[in-house]
């Protein structure tokens, strides 16, 4: 069990799917949380009660682009003013815009680029200051097994996601002697929305990859998390940690 008693998190991509267990996981150690997407408001606020209901903490819902420099550090600064200041940064927002590079136009590129690594730029930037004057905290960025490997017709998705791996080992040796901890979790094959609509032929494929023979669950994903932003873990940071049943060992 992780003590986050008393601590604020903001997770991004968090109102349902992986990002909405890693919230639910932090909320039931003791974490106030806030959510940060892009969905229906009424949704995003639905997700938060519920968090708040089940584990009798503070659940903020705020949406926001999180692609968008200046929507960011508007948000996150309204945030720190609400709550008192960000102990736990976890970046977890992420889309997919799949084909083979020679089909891949440039929107695709640029918008998954922006949403799955810039959008992390944005989030570490608006809480460094934070941190700084902490002289503590925790930031958790969620890559994947792709941007270890690589993966054929997800070019952006791939690089993207080794961008956060190369950020992420930047950015704790950046605030290593500030006492922050910059770590990524890799997630390699879980149930998710997007997996259960994948036809049985694209799925027996993908399982035949895992060792493990099985798929993950998004709350595999969110007790790694939970370890990393605890004080268990204090002394891992620049870490890559695969969730992945093997894939990538």
């Amino acid at each position: 069990m992780a003590d986050l008693q008393g601590k604020v998190a903001l997770v991004t991509g968090a109102a349902r799917g992986i990002g909405y267990a890693i919230a639910d996981t932090l909320a039931r150690e003791g974490a106030n949380v806030v959510i940060f997407d892009l969905c229906p408001e009424e949704a995003g606020a639905e997700s938060a009660a519920r968090i708040a209901e089940a584990h009798g903490v503070t659940a903020a819902f705020k949406r926001c682009d999180v692609s968008n420099y200046e929507a960011v550090q508007e948000t996150v600064k309204a945030v720190i003013k609400e709550f008192g200041g960000i102990d736990i940064l976890v970046n977890n927002a992420g889309i997919c815009r799949d084909k083979v590079l020679l089909a891949m136009s440039e929107q695709d590129w640029d918008l998954v680029l922006d949403i799955n690594l810039k959008s992390m730029f944005n989030t570490i930037k608006a809480c460094y200051r934070n941190f700084m004057k902490k002289k503590s905290g925790k930031i958790i960025n969620i890559t994947s097994v792709s941007g270890l490997m690589g993966n054929a017709a997800q070019a952006n998705y791939t690089a993207a996601k080794g961008g956060v791996i190369a950020l992420t080992k930047t950015v704790a040796r950046e605030l290593a002697t500030r006492g922050v901890n910059c770590n990524a979790v890799a997630p390699g094959a879980i149930e998710t929305p997007m997996t259960a609509s994948m036809d049985q032929d694209a799925l027996k494929a993908l399982l035949a990859t895992v060792p493990m023979a099985h798929m993950g669950k998004p709350e595999d994903i969110a007790e790694c998390v939970a370890f990393l932003a605890s004080d268990k873990a204090k002394y891992i940071t620049g870490e890559v940690i695969r969730v992945d049943g093997g894939i990538a060992m």
